[in-house]
């Protein structure tokens, strides 16, 4: 491989020049946004309400259901770390006296 020889030291920093090539393209205009525009007459506030109560439940749902899930893995681990130990009677049975 040759090595080219610079006239100015390797002290000093090199700017490199980027040209770019051709001219610069600019996106199309978009059309016409009157059909996203909403006035204030056309505002359903009963629709708005109600389809926040439904993420706002739904929400909730998930929450309730990521507890759950979480309360069900420590109920599991407690009773296997108990099994691995070697206890036994780890895990309470229920049983109705009254039956015969």
């Amino acid at each position: 491989m040759a090595r080219h020889e610079s006239s100015s030291s390797d002290s000093e920093p090199r700017v490199v020049s980027f040209r770019r090539s051709g001219t610069r393209t600019t996106p199309p205009p978009v059309n016409d946004l009157a059909k996203y525009q909403q006035g204030a007459d056309t505002d359903d506030y009963r629709h708005r309400m109600i389809v926040n109560m439904a993420a706002f439940l739904f929400v909730i749902a998930l929450i309730g259901a990521g507890l759950w899930l979480v309360d069900a893995m420590e109920r599991m681990r407690k009773d296997q770390d108990c099994v691995l130990s070697g206890r036994s009677g780890c895990t309470p049975v229920e049983y109705n006296k009254d039956r015969r």
